[in-house]
């Protein structure tokens, strides 16, 4: 027998994989985000870099954009408004907020257009789509690392020295994360199927600003509305937490803490089971 007629019957008695894609409500296979971590932080130092991209200033926009929001809310809650501040002074006060709240503005924003700003990626390539989100939530932390430098420095102008609080700030920040992915899930698969989500995302950031106390201390809400702010707002007990960490304000209300992480949680959870069960037809809809 020659040689051109044993490859015809070699490839007959190959076996026929056919890839399905999961039906129903699939969880996370985390041996698989095992499998392909390189991938998340190829995708994570992507990010970054073209983010900054022939930039002029570079890295410093992520000093820029905390500060200049902290001197406009000095300017206009802290000296003519007159809004209290427990006791900090006004730059520090608002600057220990808006840390946690740009890392989570920024976070939402990347991660609900990830999806529709990787198109090729996902139409010719396999891996685990939820990298994509995934990686959008961890890039912000550079800028956060970065602007987290002028915090330093505006505590020791103010004389406030790092207290054992401090040890709390991990945990803030891994439920803002977690939030953040949650929503990012959600945002991203929805906006595969309808682009109003890049329009809506801005809008609803800026509104939610101002839903949270950023510029003033969520104690300004009534005791018996404490869960409901928690339950509305979950960055608000996050935020409180933050600056409590941070400047040993008034800590964060148990109720607002406890339904905030609560809520954060059900988020998480049912992000993921959304993402991956509109897994499977992204690329007919992109």
């Amino acid at each position: 027998m020659s040689m051109n007629e044993t490859k015809p019957m070699e490839m007959a008695k190959a076996p026929v994989v056919v890839i399905c894609p999961p039906k129903g409500w699939i969880p996370i296979d985390f041996r698989e985000l095992w499998a392909y971590r390189e991938l998340l932080f190829f995708f994570t130092w992507r990010d970054v870099k073209i983010r900054y991209k022939q930039t002029i200033f570079g890295f410093a926009w992520a000093i820029l954009q905390p500060v200049f929001m902290m001197v406009v809310f000095t300017l206009f809650f802290g000296k003519l408004a007159q809004v209290p501040s427990e006791g900090v002074p006004y730059p520090l006060f608002s600057y220990a907020a808006l840390l946690p709240w740009t890392l989570f503005a920024e976070s939402l924003n990347r991660s609900s257009n990830s999806l529709v700003q990787d198109i090729n990626l996902i139409q010719k390539v396999f891996f685990p789509r939820i990298l994509i989100p995934f990686s959008s939530i961890l890039s912000p932390l550079v800028d956060f690392a970065i602007a987290f430098i002028v915090l330093v420095g505006l505590m020791f102008y103010y004389h406030y020295l790092p207290t054992v609080t401090m040890l709390w700030l991990p945990v803030f920040l891994l439920l803002q994360l977690m939030l953040a992915l949650g929503m990012g899930l959600w945002l991203s698969a929805i906006n595969v199927e309808f682009r109003d989500v890049r329009y809506a995302v801005p809008f609803l950031i800026q509104l939610w600003l101002f839903a949270s106390p950023v510029i003033y201390s969520s104690s300004f809400v009534p005791q018996r509305f404490q869960v409901a702010y928690g339950i509305i707002n979950p960055m608000s007990g996050i935020i409180e937490g933050f600056r409590w960490a941070i400047l040993g304000t008034a800590p964060p209300s148990y109720l607002q803490l406890v339904t905030s992480a609560a809520i954060i949680i059900v988020i998480l959870i049912s992000g993921v089971f959304y993402f991956r069960r509109r897994e499977m037809v992204f690329a007919d809809f992109i």
